[in-house]
């Protein structure tokens, strides 16, 4: 069993989806967790808040400078995530388009570094 991690890739700016629009998404959401509970596949997920609220802790000459976020500038951010164990990378990439077709948004799918 590998650890994945799925990210939700976040536009920045642009028009938030209508609270109906959310409501459904949201429903989605929880069912695709549900999902991934019944099958063994959770680990851990959740939302972030917006990259402004962020707190970028940098080391600089054997201290730490410490600054509002974002850490980088783009056109997108990491707006959640879940990790999940998957028997492989075609079992993890099918979650990763479950959760893309939750959340109605882009899912970046990666395995972690020497599980053994």
């Amino acid at each position: 069993m590998t650890y994945y991690l799925l990210s939700v890739v976040q536009p920045t700016g642009g028009e938030p989806p209508s609270p109906q629009a959310l409501a459904e998404i949201m429903r989605d959401v929880r069912a695709f967790e549900e999902e991934l509970r019944a099958a063994g596949a959770w680990v851990f997920g959740g939302g972030l808040q917006g990259p402004e609220t962020a707190t970028v802790l940098r080391p600089s000459d054997g201290d730490v400078l410490v600054s509002g976020g974002p850490c980088a500038e783009g056109r997108e951010y990491l707006g959640g995530l879940t990790l999940i164990r998957a028997d492989d990378a075609d079992a993890a990439l099918e979650w990763g388009r479950k959760a893309a077709l939750a959340t109605t948004l882009p899912i970046e799918v990666r395995a972690f570094v020497d599980q053994g």
